[in-house]
């Protein structure tokens, strides 16, 4: 992944390849974000500005601590202004994340925003009407819900806040009962 120059802008406007982070020993839950934001791409690591902080407060009111946790994005590069991903970026990217599935082996998925969902379930998938529920994507059971940024621009009283811990709690009852 470090060495992977596909985007040719994304490679030449980034500090680091954000890889992602796993456990030691291993993880339960895989949570997938979207991009490296300035924060990923400066320090190397997922999650770690705003969104981030907002995902490890979620994370531990719902009684599963980010230490416990792999996280990875669906870009590993930081898009310039953060734009969103475009689809030659995602299909570059995607043997990346699959790779990193298939050696984490979560017992559960969790989709963080539009990008991840349509990782999984193509263009077109909407948060909204996959919420909720588990869902198997080729034998990965996945659940999908808002991206933390949503729930900072919405507000502490917003619906994608709640709904993002709602779904946050959710995984966690799954990961613990598998």
């Amino acid at each position: 992944m470090r060495l992977c120059v596909a985007c040719t802008e994304l490679a030449a406007t980034r500090t680091n390849v954000v890889v992602g982070t796993t456990p030691a020993n291993g993880a339960a839950v895989l949570l997938v974000g979207e991009a490296p934001g300035a924060t990923e791409d400066e320090t190397g690591l997922p999650f770690v500005g705003r969104a981030g902080a907002l995902l490890d407060q979620l994370l531990a009111e719902v009684g599963l601590p980010r230490a416990n946790v792999a996280v990875a994005n669906v870009l590993k590069c930081r898009p310039p202004g953060n734009r969103a991903p475009a689809k030659v970026e995602v299909a570059n990217c995607r043997r990346f994340l699959a790779a990193q599935i298939a050696i984490v082996e979560p017992r559960v998925i969790c989709a963080l925003g539009g990008t991840a969902a349509q990782w999984f379930f193509g263009t077109g998938a909407k948060i909204g009407q996959l919420r909720g529920r588990v869902h198997d994507v080729e034998g990965r059971r996945v659940v999908s819900t808002y991206h933390p940024s949503a729930a900072i621009r919405f507000g502490p009283a917003g619906m994608p806040r709640a709904a993002l811990r709602e779904d946050l709690a959710f995984v966690a009852l799954l990961a613990a009962a598998s």
